[in-house]
């Protein structure tokens, strides 16, 4: 599975993008930000797409799955 950061997601991570072996959307989350306590805050809060289409933590991925994660943005 690809995952791709955005935004306060992508300062956590110090990248845009990361590459993981997962199950579902919350193991693959869980496998990226071991370790990484900033990141797992920031994701926390996200909501993701997968594939494009908006899931729940518990989405089960098929492999080659890509998933956005978006942390809530501010607008004015």
């Amino acid at each position: 599975m690809t995952i791709r950061y955005f935004a306060a997601a992508r300062a956590a991570a110090g990248e845009s993008t990361a590459t993981a072996r997962a199950d579902s959307v919350k193991e693959l989350v869980g496998t990226v930000s071991a370790d990484r306590p900033e990141l797992a805050r920031v994701l926390g809060i996200c909501t993701f797409l997968v594939d494009g289409e908006r899931v729940e933590l518990t989405a089960a991925l098929e492999d080659g799955a890509l998933v956005d994660a978006l942390p809530p943005f501010a607008g004015g």
